[in-house]
């Protein structure tokens, strides 16, 4: 479909959902229509608040001001949906960005609609500054090791839920090709071929940040976000936290990681925590 017009635009939309809110977004044009870009956007944005929506309805009827945060927001889509369908009474929503212009222009946008609880962060993601707890973290294509900085941010702050789908991952791939015998054969021909090393990087490195999530206590799904038609970069990694710590899946992770000689950013920061915390106990 290259556009949707009318009845049509009504059918994309969620219960509760605006045509207003998506001309202030300019994901609905001048002519009334959603274009081909736009409607990719919505249909990708409005699948994840579908599959995010258990997670978001657990915050809601367990805390009274519950603390959503958008990782590497961009233009704030996912964000402002969210607000108009759940927050519109209470809890709080933030939205970090680097991106100075996409901050003001979405600080302006909140002014024009009223959100007034919900707030845009100037800045890194692992530099952003939060209240103590937050219950839902979600991250929609943030790159590479974005990703990695969006789930320390949400174990930071104890998240409940998280929500990630991941884009433009390339460090594992960097690493698989600077080092490829470190794995016994015949692991190393799964990434001879540059190709394959960018698929088995992307890969591989889901399944560490799905491992390491499971091994911290969270249960963890992994899924389609939404048809490969609407977007490329289409894998969900949903955790809900249950348990304090998973210790056979770490043995899992470890194992992992020792047989391909794989150190995700992930990995790195949460070992140099590990690290840091037993020298505070020490002294």
């Amino acid at each position: 479909m290259r556009q949707a017009k009318g009845e049509q635009v009504r059918r994309e939309l969620l219960p509760g959902q605006s045509e207003d809110l998506l001309k202030e977004l300019h994901l609905i044009g001048r002519d009334g229509a959603l274009h081909a870009d736009s409607l990719r956007k919505l249909k990708q944005v409005n699948h994840l608040v579908q599959l995010i929506e258990p997670a978001l309805d657990d915050v809601l009827g367990r805390y009274p001001e519950p603390v959503i945060v958008d990782a590497g927001a961009g233009n704030a889509y996912l964000g402002f949906v969210l607000y108009e369908l759940f927050l519109k009474e209470r809890g709080r929503i933030y939205s970090i960005e680097s991106r100075p212009d996409l901050v003001q222009r979405g600080q302006e946008r909140a002014g024009r609609l009223g959100f007034r609880r919900m707030r845009f962060l100037h800045g890194a993601i692992g530099q952003a500054e939060l209240p103590e707890r937050i219950h839902l973290l979600t991250a929609l294509h943030a790159c590479d090791t974005a990703t990695d900085d969006a789930i320390l941010l949400a174990l930071k702050h104890n998240a409940d839920h998280i929500a990630a789908v991941p884009c433009c991952q390339a460090e594992v791939a960097a690493q698989l090709k600077e080092m490829p015998k470190a794995a016994p054969a015949p692991w190393p021909q799964l990434w001879s071929h540059p190709i394959h090393r960018r698929e088995i990087g992307a890969h591989l490195t889901n399944v560490v940040r799905a491992l390491a999530l499971q091994s911290l206590g969270y249960q963890v799904t992994v899924t389609e976000l939404t048809g490969w038609e609407h977007s490329l970069k289409n894998e969900l990694i949903l955790a809900r936290r249950v348990h304090r710590e998973h210790r056979e899946k770490r043995k899992e992770l470890e194992h992992l990681l020792e047989t391909t000689g794989i150190r995700p950013k992930l990995i790195r920061e949460l070992t140099e925590a590990d690290r840091r915390g037993l020298a505070s106990r020490a002294k």
